[in-house]
């Protein structure tokens, strides 16, 4: 099965990024075979800068991230996004990669299942 999430929020301010790494890892985990794909949209291409500083009560989203790639989980970032948001062409966590609106397309259509956070 080929899922993709969508995540449209920050890593830290709000749980959706959270969340929606918390679902990809609990699939990942409970039904091998998963093809998961995230993608990260509007703030929440900030979520694949690494380094950043976690807030008390929060969860690191970049070890979330981490997890999800090392059980073979595919990545990428709107480019678009990233370039209003200065961040294009900064390092980012190893795995995920700048994309556009034609991967998402892709990654739609290929879909079985398309979350939203």
């Amino acid at each position: 099965m080929n899922i993709l999430i969508i995540i449209n929020d920050a890593p830290y301010g709000s749980e959706k990024a959270y969340n929606a790494l918390r679902l990809a890892i609990t699939l990942q985990k409970e039904h091998a075979g998963i093809d998961m794909r995230i993608f990260l949209m509007a703030d929440a291409v900030t979520c694949a800068l690494p380094n950043q500083a976690v807030p008390q009560g929060y969860y690191s989203i970049e070890r979330m991230l981490k997890a999800v790639i090392n059980k073979g989980g595919q990545l990428k970032a709107c480019g678009t996004c990233s370039e209003a948001r200065g961040i294009k062409g900064l390092p980012l966590v190893q795995g995920i990669e700048i994309s556009s609106m034609a991967d998402l397309a892709k990654w739609s259509i290929e879909a079985d299942k398309v979350v939203t956070f």
